[in-house]
């Protein structure tokens, strides 16, 4: 009498945990790649299964197959008929059998079924579904890295901190990345499922899904929807009717959670810090380990020349809108990977930039990366993927024009070290933050900054020596020095103290113009919040401090979400304004913190309160507030109060 299978038992309480992913769920199998799992056969007869005879099939997507990789046919014997074999060995028997399966360390990710059958010829038994990651812990993974502690915090971690503001004046806020609330992973499966790719062609795409390197390009493109059936809609103006405005959202979960009950409609809205946090929830929960980046002074060259160029008249106002930019900041994520796709590789292994907002197009999609940090730093940018653009986003030249009446244009500045500063990311294991600069580029003003940055140049040109004809030459030292400070740090709601400071080595008569307009973080300018213009005499080699105030009455009702400040001074020679000097200084005024306090002692599985402390700057009383709270692990959603 042959013996037929009654059941199967997944242990998945006891999988999942030494899996690590017993947060998610254990109540169904989510293992990780290249590590083995238990399983166990019940006999249905009572009699010993015979394990000689035992055959298993694991298969994932529409059309599994062999050839793909997203099938395998195995047995105990250690015999697989599979590119990517898996393996079963007898780990007990009395009567039922329980095996130890050993996924293949570079299978496709994604939900798998598992059929067996107990003789040749026999119909096989359904023994139901598992989910197959990534795996950080094995070593022959592409995604493996050796350090617990850093595994902790790039994949295991829950909460984490994302950086705005300015260069002067970095903010953290908190985010909920929430990668193990236990439907987040089927959200972020259904993401892979909706990308494009998978859409026209499901049998290649879920083959591809053993690469990180395509799966960090998918979920890149798939967190924005520009071009297909992705999560967030993006704004960067300063109205956000019909959805919700992105400096709101504190966390990923509720984000991802509208798009799959909307049908997978865009989650209106998100700016590049939202985009890069939802990413990186993704990621960690499909086993990449991810972590989020933000570069301050981070240009936007769309020429592809390594150069951003602003546009000035004698009153300091763009005349025409410049396709480059230079953003306050802008956040992606890096990645965890291997780079075997590329020459040299090791060399290139590590972090890799991946970039969900949408900015240009790489290969037909709104995505960018992954482009490794070490090419980034040595200014190899003819590799993949998306190199001179994220070179240029940390280490651009800035270069000023005056627009002459006739329509010429004349340097008047140029800047080598204004992009890229203090590129920043949460440190692993604490809230303080980790200043990465120094991974992305050479010390400002080294002869090895400059050699990279020229390294860069010859590998965008293909050329022997960098092209630079299309180079206007720079200026001559300036006359004058023009400098901004900051009396104090700026705080929303407060009166803005600021000081300009001219210095020059001869006497001046000079004419003095200051501006100061609402931009958003991206550097776009909204409205023109206050001006002043003066004649002023300059003695030689003697400062001269001109103090101003921009006060709250006129900048408030001017700054909306995520707005930011651009002030701007110019000194023209009286009697010649065709010389004009300049400075710039972006200001983001602080907004008071926040304070909570938990009442009594906190206990497991126990209502706990919790009192949240706000004071108003303002001498006005504020209306229609509200305060969101969420926490993976302590609220199953948003709470809203106010």
């Amino acid at each position: 009498m042959t013996s037929a299978i009654s059941e199967v038992d997944f242990h998945c309480e006891k999988n999942n945990e030494a899996h690590r992913t017993d947060e998610i769920s254990t109540e169904r199998l989510i293992v990780r790649r290249g590590q083995s799992f238990l399983l166990t056969l019940h006999s249905s007869s009572g009699q010993s299964l015979d394990t000689n005879n035992l055959e298993l099939t694991v298969q994932t997507g529409p059309d599994p197959s062999e050839d793909l990789g997203t099938k395998s046919v195995f047995g105990v014997s250690g015999k697989s008929l599979s590119k990517k074999p898996w393996f079963a060995k007898v780990e007990e028997t009395s009567p039922s059998v329980t095996l130890a399966i050993i996924s293949h360390d570079f299978a496709s990710i994604g939900e798998y079924t598992l059929s067996v059958k107990t003789q040749p010829g026999q119909r096989s038994h359904s023994a139901g579904t598992f989910v197959l990651l990534f795996n950080p812990w094995c070593t022959e993974d592409w995604v493996h890295l050796d350090n617990e502690e850093k595994r902790q915090e790039y994949v295991i971690n829950e909460e984490g901190l994302l950086y705005r503001g300015t260069s002067d004046y970095i903010t953290d806020v908190a985010w909920d990345f929430g990668q193990f609330e236990e439907d987040i992973l089927d959200i972020c499966l259904k993401i892979l499922d909706l990308n494009p790719n998978c859409l026209d062609n499901a049998a290649k795409d879920l083959s591809s899904r053993c690469d990180p390197i395509y799966v960090g390009r998918v979920v890149s493109a798939m967190i924005n929807c520009n071009g297909d059936k992705g999560v967030l809609q993006g704004n960067w103006g300063s109205t956000f009717t019909g959805g919700v405005a992105p400096s709101h959202w504190n966390g990923s979960v509720d984000i991802l959670r509208r798009w799959r009950d909307s049908d997978y409609c865009p989650v209106k809205y998100g700016q590049c810090w939202v985009f890069g946090a939802v990413m990186c929830t993704v990621m960690r929960c499909l086993g990449i380990p991810c972590r989020t980046v933000t570069n301050f002074q981070s240009a936007h060259d769309t020429h592809g020349n390594l150069l951003i160029d602003q546009y000035y008249t004698a009153n300091g106002v763009d005349p025409a809108k410049s396709d480059d930019s230079i953003w306050n900041y802008h956040v992606w994520v890096e990645a965890w990977m291997k780079r075997p796709d590329l020459p040299g590789e090791p060399f290139y292994d590590g972090w890799q930039v991946l970039d969900p907002t949408p900015q240009e197009l790489s290969e037909g999609a709104y995505c960018c990366g992954p482009a490794p940090v070490k090419a980034i730093h040595e200014g190899h940018t003819d590799l993949k993927y998306d190199l001179p653009f994220v070179f240029a986003e940390v280490n651009a030249d800035w270069v000023g024009w005056k627009i002459m009446a006739d329509g010429s244009k004349k340097k008047i500045k140029m800047n080598t070290v204004a992009v890229g500063k203090n590129i920043s990311t949460k440190s692993v294991g604490s809230d303080s933050r980790q200043d990465i600069t120094a991974n992305y580029k050479y010390p400002e003003g080294t002869a090895e900054e400059r050699e990279a940055f020229k390294e860069a140049l010859r590998r965008i040109n293909q050329l022997s020596e960098p092209d630079y004809s299309t180079r206007a030459p720079s200026p001559p030292p300036a006359k004058i020095s023009v400098k901004i400070e900051e009396k104090s740090k700026p705080v929303n709601g407060k009166d803005i103290e600021l000081v300009i400071q001219l210095l020059s080595p001869t006497p001046q008569n000079l004419l003095f113009f200051a501006y100061a307009q609402a931009m958003l973080y991206n550097s776009k300018l909204e409205s023109n919040i206050w001006s002043e213009e003066n004649e002023i005499q300059l003695l030689a080699n003697e400062a001269l401090t001109v103090p101003f105030q921009i006060p709250f009455s006129k900048y408030g009702s001017h700054l909306k979400g995520n707005n930011s400040i651009k002030v701007t001074a110019l000194v023209a020679d009286k009697e010649n304004t065709d010389e004009l000097y300049m400075a710039e200084r972006n200001i983001v005024p602080a907004n008071p913190p926040f304070s909570i306090f938990v009442i009594g002692k906190p206990k497991q599985f126990k209502v706990s309160a919790a009192i949240i402390k706000f004071e108003n700057p303002l001498s006005v009383p504020l209306k229609d507030c509200r305060i969101t709270i969420s926490g993976s692990g302590l609220l199953k959603q948003p709470v809203k109060t106010g």
